[in-house]
């Protein structure tokens, strides 16, 4: 497998080393031990999985009190994902970055906790699966609105649907009393 850095510090790209044949294809799409020393946390506590129609954008989300990494991967069609750095008094504080994951590709993307996710699904519908470091929490559940100006996403559609809860989250700032504080590494 093949682990790329991105500029947001811990965010990762997995490319996993895949094995086809006549019959298909087969890859390891997690192991702990190889996870763990490319960076990813070998604790995953949670998975889901979703599927989603053409053209729907669900994000970007977070936990405050819960934060949670996420391993995220594409088992069928494609999407757009995206990750912002949310943490106060980050160095790369309201950056994100953007990938294709599709099961075509099997690339993943680690976004560790800090971090607002969200993704779109511009073409076909498309089943994501993702793991995460800690547990789904109801009542500690924020966002960040996916077209806030002030972040500039280059999302690859233009009149996504959205649902009411996500069209109803607020720009990021730094006056917002929902963010993470950032935490050099090493401390």
């Amino acid at each position: 497998m093949k682990v790329v850095k991105t500029e947001l510090e811990g965010v990762l790209i997995v490319e996993p080393t895949v094995f086809p044949d006549a019959r298909g294809f087969f890859f390891e799409s997690y192991r702990a031990d190889r996870y763990a020393a490319a960076g990813v946390p070998a604790r995953f506590v949670q998975e889901n999985q979703s599927c989603s129609a053409p053209g729907t954008l669900r994000g970007l989300h977070y936990q405050l009190r819960h934060p949670q990494g996420k391993l995220i991967r594409v088992l069928r069609g494609a999407i757009y994902d995206v990750v912002v750095d949310i943490r106060r008094g980050s160095p790369t504080f309201g950056r994100w970055h953007g990938i294709v994951l599709s099961g075509e590709n099997k690339r993943q993307l680690y976004a560790p906790p800090g971090y607002a996710h969200g993704f779109c699904v511009p073409d076909e519908a498309s089943e994501v699966a993702y793991k995460c470091t800690d547990y789904y929490a109801p009542g500690d559940e924020y966002g960040v609105l996916w077209s806030d100006p002030g972040l500039g996403i280059s999302w690859p559609m233009q009149h996504p649907l959205v649902s009411e809860k996500d069209r109803a989250l607020r720009p990021l700032s730094l006056d917002r009393p929902d963010l993470p504080d950032y935490a050099p590494p090493g401390r």
